[in-house]
C-alpha cells in the first residue's frame, strides 16, 4: 500500500540526529608469534656480531696406550664468527589541528589513535619481514639495509622441494634461499615434519614450536602423532568438538603447533626460540617532527635485526604448496 498524500516521513524531515557507534570495530590481526616467543637483546652498531662453536664428532677409537706421552697435538677448531646488519622501519602520521580539535566517535585523540595503529602495523611488518625469503644487506646512500630474515640463515636441517636450494654463506645471509618453482611445491606430510625435527635434535637442538601458515596448520592438526584431547559431553548441554593440533608429540619431545598469519604458506619452520632473538640498535620511539604548518606530525621508528644465535637450532620444510589435504 501507499503511503497517504502529504504524510511527513523521515525522507522529508530535517535535523535527525545521526546514531554512530562509539566504538571502533578492528579486526585486523595483531599477533606477532614469532617476536613474542624468541628473545630480546640491544647492539650497539649497524652490523651486529656473535660467535658460535661446536664439539668434535665423537668417535669410538679413543682408547690409548697406558703410560703414553703425547707427541703431536690435535689442532684446535676456531669459532665461526657470524653477523647480520640492522634495518631502520618506520610509520608515519601528520593530522590537521583542526581534526585534533573536533569531537570525534570512538576516540578522542585522533593523533594517539592513529600512532597505536601504526604501532601495530610496524610490528606486523617486522614479523613479516622476519619470516620472509630476505638477504641482508649493508645498504648505501641510495639503498635501505636489510636484516637477514630467518629463511636467509637457515642451511643445515632442511627439507626442500626439485629445484629447491638452501642459502650458502659464511658469515653473513647476503642471499636467500632458493625457491623452488611453483610445479616442484609438495603437499605437507608427516613423513616430511619428522625428518625435519630429527635433523634438528641430531644436530644437538631441542625443538619446542612448529610454526605454519593457516592452510599448513590444519593439515598438521590430522596428522597422527598429534596428542589425543577429549571433552567429556555431560547431560543435554552443547558439547565441545577439538578440531585443532596444539602438541605434536614426535619421538624427540613434544612440540608446539603454532600458526602465523604473516609468513609464507610455502614454509613450515621448526624451532628452537631460545637460540633466536631480535635485536635493536633503536628501540621502538615516538619522534615529534618539526611543526611547518597546522598540523601535528610524528614519526614511529625502529632499528633492528634479526640474530640466529645459531642456524643448526631450527629447520625449515621447504617449497609446500597451499591445498587442504
Amino acid at each position: 500500500m501507499a503511503a497517504i498524500t502529504n504524510t511527513y516521513t523521515r525522507f522529508d524531515a530535517k535535523g535527525v540526529r545521526e546514531d554512530l557507534s562509539n566504538v571502533i570495530y578492528q579486526i585486523s590481526p595483531e599477533e606477532t608469534p614469532f617476536m613474542s616467543n624468541v628473545g630480546r637483546e640491544n647492539v650497539k652498531n649497524t652490523y651486529f656480531e656473535w660467535q658460535t662453536d661446536e664439539l668434535a664428532a665423537a668417535v669410538t677409537t679413543n682408547a690409548q696406550i697406558e703410560g703414553d706421552d703425547i707427541t703431536s697435538f690435535t689442532a684446535a677448531t676456531p669459532t665461526v664468527r657470524l653477523g647480520n646488519y640492522t634495518q631502520i622501519s618506520r610509520k608515519d602520521v601528520i593530522i590537521s589541528g583542526t581534526l585534533e580539535s573536533v569531537d570525534k566517535a570512538g576516540r578522542r585523540s585522533e593523533l594517539s589513535y592513529q600512532m597505536a595503529k601504526k604501532s601495530a602495523e610496524l610490528k606486523r611488518d617486522m614479523e613479516a619481514t622476519i619470516l620472509a625469503n630476505q638477504a641482508a644487506s649493508a645498504g648505501s646512500t641510495s639503498a635501505a639495509r636489510a636484516t637477514g630474515a630467518l629463511l636467509a640463515f637457515l642451511k643445515s636441517n632442511t627439507n626442500k622441494g626439485t629445484g629447491g636450494g638452501d642459502p650458502t654463506y659464511t658469515t653473513t645471509p647476503t642471499a636467500g634461499r632458493t625457491d623452488a618453482t611453483a610445479g616442484d611445491l609438495r603437499s605437507f606430510s608427516e613423513a616430511l615434519l619428522k625428518d625435519v625435527i630429527q635433523q634438528v635434535w641430531t644436530e644437538g637442538g631441542s625443538p619446542s614450536m612448529v610454526m605454519a601458515g593457516p592452510v599448513n596448520k590444519q593439515n598438521l592438526s590430522q596428522m597422527a602423532g598429534i596428542a589425543g584431547q577429549r571433552f567429556n559431553a555431560t547431560g543435554a548441554k552443547p558439547s565441545t568438538v577439538i578440531g585443532a593440533a596444539d602438541i605434536y608429540v614426535s619421538d624427540f619431545g613434544n612440540v608446539t603447533i603454532v600458526p602465523n598469519r604473516f609468513q609464507r604458506e610455502r614454509d613450515v619452520f621448526v624451532l628452537d626460540p631460545q637460540y633466536a632473538s631480535v635485536a635493536y640498535l633503536r628501540p621502538f620511539q615516538t619522534v615529534e617532527l618539526a611543526k611547518t604548518g597546522d598540523a601535528e606530525k610524528r614519526m614511529l621508528l625502529v632499528e633492528w635485526g634479526l640474530k640466529v644465535n645459531t642456524e643448526k637450532a631450527h629447520g625449515v620444510i621447504a617449497d609446500l604448496n597451499s591445498v587442504l589435504q
